[in-house]
């Protein structure tokens, strides 16, 4: 009895009920991470206020324009069918598709009564294209999907092409009336070889890439599948920023040379 005892130290007792009834107090919770500040840009508080609109349904592309600041988007897609022959070039092919997306989205909204005009329009279009030159589109179904990723892991590295087209509307009606400037990104991504059939199947069940050309997304999970890229990682997201800012920057400094252009041409007259 005496060894039972000492078992529990005086010091070391259990608590009594009405302390064990007590709620336990959560630790408190760290402060949130606080957000970057916004870019300060000429360029981008040029657009502060005004209409952006982004002619794309991509949350990617969404995601991606925040991050240099351009929070305050119009998602406005193209209901346009994209139906441009395979035939031609990823470049081509791209550039076109993006084109069609940014100029039939500016004439929707030019004469936007309620809105007014947009200060900018931004166009994008993301094709993979395999080792053998075929433009892939988004999985139409599972077993499509598996045997998509199965290709691009045996056939070695593929590309992915993105083009960018960024418009904006001129003070003079003078023909076309828009400034307009492109430009098309490569980037080179190769599969990793030991990735198994297991873990293809694997990844194409979270559906992840159901919703992307090639089946994969290398911002997510689909990042287990790549080996290595050569080029823009936000290229292959599906909208490089770096270049995409530069035909921000093109365009604004065009229809500001245009402004200035037709008021020295109307003090002359």
């Amino acid at each position: 009895m005496s060894d039972l005892k000492q078992a529990v130290p005086p010091d070391e007792a259990p608590p009594s009920y009405e302390a064990a009834a007590k709620p336990i107090t959560a630790p408190p919770k760290p402060p949130p991470l606080r957000a970057p500040l916004p870019l300060d840009l000429p360029v981008l508080n040029a657009l502060r206020g005004k209409r952006v609109i982004l002619a794309s349904a991509s949350p990617r592309r969404k995601q991606l324009l925040a991050q240099i600041g351009l929070t305050n988007l119009e998602v406005t897609p193209s209901t346009v069918p994209e139906a441009f022959p395979k035939s031609l070039s990823p470049f081509e092919y791209v550039l076109q598709t993006a084109t069609q997306k940014a100029t039939t989205v500016y004439a929707a909204e030019l004469n936007n009564t309620k809105l007014g005009e947009p200060a900018l329009i931004i166009a994008a279009d993301t094709v993979v294209v395999s080792l053998l030159g075929q433009i892939l589109e988004k999985p139409r179904s599972e077993a499509q999907h598996i045997a998509m990723l199965k290709n691009l892991r045996d056939t070695g590295a593929h590309k992915v092409f993105t083009a960018v087209v960024v418009m904006a509307p001129l003070e003079s009606a003078q023909d076309p009336g828009y400034a307009l400037q492109t430009s098309v990104e490569e980037t080179t991504v190769r599969f990793d070889k030991e990735v198994t059939d297991d873990m293809i199947v694997a990844y194409v069940k979270t559906r992840e890439g159901a919703d992307k050309a090639g089946g994969y997304g290398i911002q997510g999970i689909g990042a287990i599948l790549v080996e290595k890229i050569e080029g823009s990682f936000d290229n292959v997201v599906g909208l490089p920023l770096r270049v995409t800012l530069r035909l921000i920057e093109k365009v604004l400094d065009e229809a500001i040379d245009e402004e200035f252009t037709a008021f020295e041409d109307d003090e002359e007259s």
